[in-house]
């Protein structure tokens, strides 16, 4: 049973999708966990659709997919604020005007490049970690070490915009600075997260670990941790699935990960549907 799980690694290709999979898996639940406390799930979902015109773009230039993606997700927050702040509208209509734009946008011009060129749109909807290259792979670690980096370092005046934004301006903090920061630390996760769930997927990994580890412990700190193990194992599971029944390991992945909220909403300690009816 052991070799099971350890033959497939003589392999590259296996090995850099390993490598993919934890560094993915660590930095979408660790930045997803924000996302769940301040209730914009939608916001990762706007952004995640926002990279595709950038891919095209980047893929027709024949640049770095990363920076591309990058670009245009920082162009569909920076929409979504100026519609915010500018009109009636409320975030979330404006999440949704934005979401479906950019996606339409970006499949309109993926269908135009695919005229001349082979370009597999279900890689970029669906992810394909175990077609990862070494680019790939140093790329997501860049990423990675930034996203970390930054958090380590801003870690309680996000928490505080987190929990409380009106006392954070209150208190000197500089708010827009750190809403403008937490939005590029959603845009630079969702980039890594492309080539192992893609761009329809890459919200199961941002929210749905955090959401289990929200289920077992209290503490936010406690909620990164915990999500982010059950991100990496979700990642991995989710790599070998695909690689052992030939499925895309986009949707591998965020089976996994609902697996494990099903398990945590059923049976967690405090609110578990189970237990909460086997205690009463």
């Amino acid at each position: 049973m052991f070799e099971l799980f350890i033959e497939p690694l003589q392999y590259g290709f296996m090995q850099r999708a390993l490598i993919v999979a934890v560094l993915v898996g660590l930095i979408c639940s660790v930045v997803g966990s924000y996302l769940l406390v301040q209730r914009l799930a939608l916001l990762g979902d706007a952004i995640s659709h926002s990279v595709l015109p950038g891919l095209a773009i980047a893929y027709s230039l024949n640049i770095n997919l990363f920076i591309g993606a990058f670009i245009s997700g920082m162009l569909g927050t920076t929409l979504i604020t100026w519609i915010r702040t500018r009109s009636p509208i409320k975030e979330d209509a404006a999440m949704g005007i934005v979401l479906s734009t950019f996606f339409a946008l970006g499949v309109t011009l993926i269908t135009v490049i695919q005229k001349d060129n082979k370009i597999d749109l279900n890689h970029f909807l669906f992810g394909n970690i175990l077609g990862v290259t070494a680019t790939d792979v140093r790329d997501t670690a860049i990423i990675a070490l930034l996203v970390i980096a930054i958090v380590w370092l801003l870690y309680k005046e996000l928490l505080f915009y987190t929990f409380d934004p009106e006392g954070a301006r209150v208190a000197g903090l500089p708010v827009d600075a750190l809403n403008f920061g937490l939005m590029s630390l959603i845009a630079l996760t969702v980039v890594a997260s492309l080539k192992a769930v893609g761009v329809v997927l890459v919200l199961a990994l941002l929210i749905t670990p955090g959401a289990t580890a929200y289920l077992l412990v209290n503490r936010l700190n406690q909620v990164m941790v915990l999500g982010a193990a059950i991100g990496i194992v979700s990642s991995i599971s989710g790599m070998y699935l695909s690689a052992w029944f030939n499925l895309p390991s986009g949707p591998a992945i965020a089976l996994v990960t609902a697996a494990f909220f099903t398990l945590a909403i059923l049976f967690s300690p405090q609110h578990g549907i189970l237990t909460q009816r086997s205690s009463a």
